[in-house]
């Protein structure tokens, strides 16, 4: 039997209405139709009417829903999907915002993928708003995990259970991005329920600096500052000085596993797609840097229910202090 969701037509949609009388069940009717049982039941739910199933009713609801399809990206819906794509949204976040907006007509992600590809087969440059300009991703590896011997390090083994379950605000994981050449570093802060992302560039990546631009940065937060998590890379050597600024505790993932941050990971892949791996971060001035982690933390995520960091941050935040975001 085919897998998937498959569209049926009016021969088979009048096949569907005499076995659906013949009260046959459901897994029958899909191996008779040779159609996947999923594609029945969404069948039903789509076009059943106030008198049941019947196949003309359903067959003309069908074709209305296919013609209406083509009115959803007239002039006004593709200014509001290119906006947002201009400002490096994934088609999946455009159309998941777009659902969000009651005064607008939803648009698929597929549908919006589409669009871009059609209009850079036209000479269009809109593929390249995508986070890897149509390119394959490849996912950063854990070569460079293990560096060194920290002095006092505690494993993430240690780490409180409730931190992997991302339900409270104050867990933060942390990382490194370098420049080409050696011009430089960001050091990458995310907090794991609301996604929100800080960044702050060092010239180099000391243990010093990145101390540094620890505390510089979360001191602020520091209430809803209740674990930190980071590799095994030199540069946090000062972990002991940084737990003891912000007082907090400090855990190192273990050596070769990645996906223990995954969403620092994750965040580092956004912020390459402003900031490319030919990019020479000496010439990143403090207010380009600070747009981008802007623009990350309003963009709306599928993990979020297509609300942005901000948003939840300041939500949740709230409910235990008037501690500002902005820092």
């Amino acid at each position: 039997m085919p897998n998937g969701y498959h569209h049926l037509d009016r021969y088979k949609r009048c096949q569907l209405y005499t076995l659906m009388r013949r009260k046959d069940p459901i897994a029958l009717i899909a191996k008779e139709l040779e159609v996947n049982r999923s594609t029945i039941y969404r069948e039903l739910k789509r076009n059943h009417g106030q008198r049941g199933y019947r196949y003309k009713q359903a067959q003309e609801k069908a074709i209305k829903r296919r013609n209406s399809k083509t009115h959803k990206m007239n002039e006004v819906m593709i200014a509001i999907i290119e906006e947002k794509l201009g400002s490096q949204w994934s088609p999946e976040q455009v159309s998941g915002w777009l659902k969000k907006q009651e005064y607008q007509k939803s648009v698929s992600h597929e549908t919006i993928y589409k669009h871009v590809w059609k209009d850079k087969k036209s000479g269009g440059l809109l593929y390249k708003e995508l986070r890897h300009s149509g390119k394959k991703y490849n996912k950063r590896g854990g070569k460079s995990a293990g560096r060194g011997c920290i002095p006092g390090r505690i494993d993430i083994s240690e780490r409180p259970a409730i931190v992997e379950k991302k339900t409270r605000l104050g867990d933060w994981e942390l990382d490194t991005i370098i420049g080409i050449e050696g011009s430089g570093a960001i050091v990458s802060m995310v907090e794991r329920s609301s996604k929100l992302t800080k960044l702050e560039k060092v010239s180099r990546k000391t243990a010093k600096e990145v101390k540094d631009a620890l505390v510089d940065r979360l001191s602020p937060v520091q209430k809803f500052v209740m674990t930190l998590t980071s590799d095994n890379g030199k540069e946090f050597a000062y972990h002991k000085q940084v737990s003891q600024s912000l007082e907090t505790d400090f855990y190192f993932a273990t050596p070769y596993h990645s996906w223990e941050r995954g969403l620092n990971e994750h965040t580092n892949g956004l912020v390459r797609q402003y900031l490319p791996k030919n990019k020479r971060f000496d010439e990143v001035s403090a207010g380009n840097l600070k747009e981008i982690e802007k623009l990350l933390n309003n963009r709306p995520r599928k993990v979020l229910g297509f609300s942005t960091p901000e948003e939840v941050f300041n939500h949740l935040s709230k409910e235990a202090s008037n501690v500002a975001l902005r820092c």
